[in-house]
C-alpha cells in the first residue's frame, strides 16, 4: 500500500496519496487547490529503527541511560525536533531553536519540566 507525493503544478504544494493497491490508476487532486495537474516526486523511502539504532543515532539519554526516560533528556528532546525538522527540509525556527539551545544549557521548557 504505496504513499505517492506529489507536487501541484499550480501552487507548488505537495500532496500525499495513500493507494490500496500499487497497479491501481490514481488520479490525484491537489488537497491545497484542488488542480489536477501534479507531477509525481520521487519519495524517500523509511523504514522503523530499532531502539538501539535510536540510541547509537542520538547519544545516551542522560536521565538514567534508561531508553524510556530518553524524553526527559534535553540533548534528546532538541536532537529529535532538529531531526525531525531536517527530514521535512524545513529550518528549526527561532522561537523553538531558543527553547532546544536553553534547553541544552539545562533549562527545560515549562511543557516539559514537570515530566
Amino acid at each position: 500500500m504505496p504513499i505517492y507525493e506529489y507536487r501541484c503544478d499550480d501552487c507548488s504544494e505537495v500532496t500525499s496519496v495513500f493507494v490500496r493497491s500499487a497497479h491501481k490508476k490514481v488520479e490525484p487532486r491537489c488537497e491545497h487547490c484542488d488542480s489536477t495537474s501534479l507531477t509525481r516526486m520521487m519519495s524517500r523511502v523509511n523504514r522503523t529503527k530499532t531502539e538501539q539504532e535510536v540510541l547509537d543515532e542520538l547519544g545516551a539519554p542522560g536521565a538514567g541511560g534508561r531508553p524510556e526516560d530518553a524524553y526527559k533528556d534535553p540533548r534528546q528532546i532538541g536532537r529529535w525536533v532538529e531531526k525531525r525538522f531536517q527530514d521535512y527540509g524545513m529550518d528549526v525556527p527561532d522561537e523553538t531553536r531558543e527553547m532546544i539551545d536553553a534547553a541544552r544549557e539545562g533549562e527545560m521548557p515549562d511543557a516539559v519540566k514537570d515530566l
